[in-house]
């Protein structure tokens, strides 16, 4: 490897050259000396990478701002170039979340992963707010009342993407005087998305893809999200939180022992077909209120239609819910909340991810009341969204013989105690691109994680070294054949491991061995 000359004294906006991008047009270029920066990444902020140390880290923050002139729009790309000797040669692009594409607390910390290895970071803030309370107003959303801003949608959903990685080349060829040998980009989430969103549409950016948790099928899943809220308001029932989390438990109770190990996970999710009405009646004391109740009918019933899925007014399927398990009251990421007065009346509490989507965007009214939604106002909704964003947001086109041709690998897990971003739709897309090329597992490898919940958390195992399985595989050949999921620390910090298993395979236990080691578990 060539050694470069990138020094403290060269981090100025004066020695580094504009990128140059038809269409585009750099309002401003700044650049910033970042020095002996010392900072400890948690794991639960590290999507795809463990907890990562940075100690007296040196390097160049350059932010380009720029626009696409007669698009009203103003968009900033920010990227971390560490001070030689420390740039290991390779450009690490980073995902945003929810309805912001980059440029805060996630993507900072996975910035700091960056160059604490050796990377070179990027990451794009798309031109939309980065403020995370803008995810509640969605202010972006419309240029008018009901004109939706198609250019920030498409900013978001794309055109940044693609930019933010030929900025980030280029200011390495300037910086270091030569381009990246590798090109990398992780995100989970929105940043899953992303990353699929690049290997569909633009297989040059990267060379390898981190893309877990993707919350792909864009506007099927968020809609989707609103399901459960749907059918509370058309019966006018709000089950308490309480009801719902007890359903939930008695779930985990019946299917845990199906894989043979009782740890907690469902981990034979397919073999699982728990009824939820097969508790109503049972005593349990409320957690919100301290008093004992029992399971209600109601409850039931909206736990049945959250793990069926939306349906049309016939039946027909419309798309997956959260599987068994799952979390779904009392996070930001879950989708069957109430919230109930002193004096017991309850009313829903739906995600903002939902309501954003459907108000801003399909109902044009940032004020629509979604309460009173037939189900087939719903069911017009969910086509609408699919119908007029597929190109611009939907990220679901199953074709990536352009990515596979390049040589582009990717990589990703999914928690199967998702409940904001349905794992089966991941399974949906996979299925997809494996019919169109039978030979998929070649460059593209998604893992299951039971017990996982959205990116993080949860009872289940965390695959810590997913972008690490990906660079081997990427410069050196070796096939990621399995993930290692650690979990959650017990009272004396002991993690016991799981084997994640490449979809469609499965982790089977020996029935014997140590159900803490990984060596107890084979794929089949």
């Amino acid at each position: 490897m060539t050694l470069s000359t990138f020094s403290a004294s060269t981090c100025s906006a004066n020695s580094i050259a504009y990128p140059s991008i038809f269409g585009t047009q750099i309002l401003n270029l700044s650049a910033e000396l970042v020095s002996n920066y010392s900072y400890v990444v948690p794991e639960k902020y590290a999507y795809n990478f463990p907890s990562t140390k940075l100690e007296d880290v040196t390097y160049c923050n350059v932010t380009i701002t720029y626009t696409h002139p007669g698009q009203n729009d103003i968009i900033n790309t920010e990227i971390w170039a560490p001070i030689d000797p420390a740039w290991n040669g390779r450009m690490q692009g980073v995902g945003g979340g929810g309805y912001i594409a980059g440029r805060f607390f996630l993507s900072y910390e996975f910035m700091k992963i960056g160059v604490a290895n050796g990377y070179v970071g990027v990451t794009t803030d798309a031109g939309i707010p980065t403020d995370p309370t803008n995810q509640y107003q969605q202010d972006w959303a419309q240029v008018s009342p009901g004109n939706v801003n198609l250019y920030a949608l498409q900013n978001f959903g794309s055109v940044s993407l693609n930019e933010s990685a030929y900025m980030g080349k280029s200011i390495i060829k300037s910086l270091y005087g030569r381009p990246p040998t590798y090109s990398y980009f992780t995100g989970c989430s929105g940043g899953g998305r992303q990353g699929l969103m690049l290997a569909q549409r633009y297989p040059e950016a990267y060379d390898g893809i981190a893309a877990s948790a993707p919350a792909i099928n864009w506007s099927e899943f968020i809609v989707g999200d609103y399901w459960p809220q749907l059918q509370m308001n058309l019966r006018g029932q709000y089950p308490r939180n309480c009801e719902l989390n007890q359903v939930v438990s008695a779930s985990i109770r019946a299917c845990d022992p199906l894989d043979g190990v009782v740890d907690g996970l469902i981990s034979d999710i397919d073999s699982c077909t728990f009824d939820p009405f097969s508790v109503v009646g049972t005593s349990f004391n409320c957690t919100d209120t301290g008093l004992e109740m029992e399971i209600s009918r109601a409850a039931a019933i909206v736990m049945n239609a959250t793990w069926t899925g939306a349906h049309t007014p016939d039946g027909s399927f419309l798309w997956y819910g959260p599987l068994r398990g799952a979390n779904v009251t009392g996070a930001v990421d879950t989708i069957v909340d109430t919230t109930c007065t002193n004096s017991g009346i309850c009313a829903g509490k739906p995600n903002y991810l939902a309501t954003s989507w459907m108000q801003g965007w399909l109902k044009r009214d940032l004020n629509a009341n979604l309460i009173t939604l037939s189900l087939e106002d719903y069911t017009r909704l969910f086509k609408d969204g699919v119908e007029y964003f597929q190109s611009l947001i939907e990220t679901n086109n199953p074709d990536l013989s352009l990515f596979k041709a390049r040589g582009g690998k990717l990589i990703g897990y999914h928690g199967l105690a998702d409940a904001i971003i349905q794992p089966f739709g991941s399974r949906h897309y996979y299925d997809r691109v494996t019919a169109l090329d039978a030979d998929v597992h070649d460059f593209y490898r998604t893992f299951e994680a039971p017990g996982l919940a959205h990116c993080y958390g949860g009872p289940g195992a965390y695959p810590s070294g997913t972008f690490g399985a990906l660079v081997a595989w990427v410069e050196n050949g070796t096939l990621p054949e399995v993930l290692v999921g650690y979990l959650p620390a017990n009272a004396t910090g002991f993690r016991g491991e799981r084997k994640l298993c490449p979809y469609p395979q499965k982790s089977k236990y020996d029935g014997t061995g140590n159900v803490d080691s990984t060596n107890s578990y084979t794929c089949v």
